[in-house]
């Protein structure tokens, strides 16, 4: 049964494991012994724990549109099975994007010469394009400046399902 509750601990979860919180197992052994243990993640198990998280997020209706972590195109190869198969599970669907939409609320950096997966539903895919077909028109028009700029950083915030608090502030720093 999907709840608000549910949709919140995929979230946190989703949290957790992008952060790197996830460092140590539980066992049988002794306190002492269990210092000694580290449970390291491999990036692979690291990109499917977020992955799952980010699409249960989508599919409860916690976010409209969930990102990957930027991954160098090798890396999101090896991936990319078990994304799509993780989505399917949860009823979304995963597009591989490879020209990133650069606006304001994200250095140009963290995705340059990167591919991000995008998990969401297609109707929500549909409008991330239409976005970034509006963008690259007013880039065109030399027209992608002041207000029109914003307001297509603030769209993709939205999409982004960040609250507008959210959005203000990755547009001040």
């Amino acid at each position: 049964m999907k709840t608000e509750w549910s949709g919140r601990v995929a979230m946190v979860a989703c949290l957790f494991i992008a952060c790197g919180f996830i460092t140590g197992c539980a066992s049988e052994e002794s306190s002492d012994e269990m210092e000694e243990q580290v449970w390291t993640l491999d990036s692979r198990s690291k990109s499917q724990g977020a992955i799952g998280a980010m699409s249960e997020m989508v599919d409860y209706g916690v976010k409209r549109l969930a990102l990957s972590a930027a991954l160098p195109p090798g890396e999101m190869d090896e991936v990319m099975d078990d994304a799509i198969e993780i989505a399917t599970r949860h009823n979304v669907e995963v597009y591989r994007e490879t020209d990133f939409l650069v606006t304001d609320l994200f250095s140009a950096e963290l995705t340059d010469g990167k591919h991000v997966l995008f998990i969401c539903h297609p109707s929500t895919y549909q409008e991330y394009l239409k976005l970034k077909a509006d963008k690259q028109l007013l880039v065109e028009s030399d027209r992608y400046v002041g207000e029109a700029r914003t307001e297509i950083a603030r769209r993709f915030g939205r999409l982004l399902s960040y609250p507008d608090s959210t959005i203000t502030r990755h547009l001040s720093d």
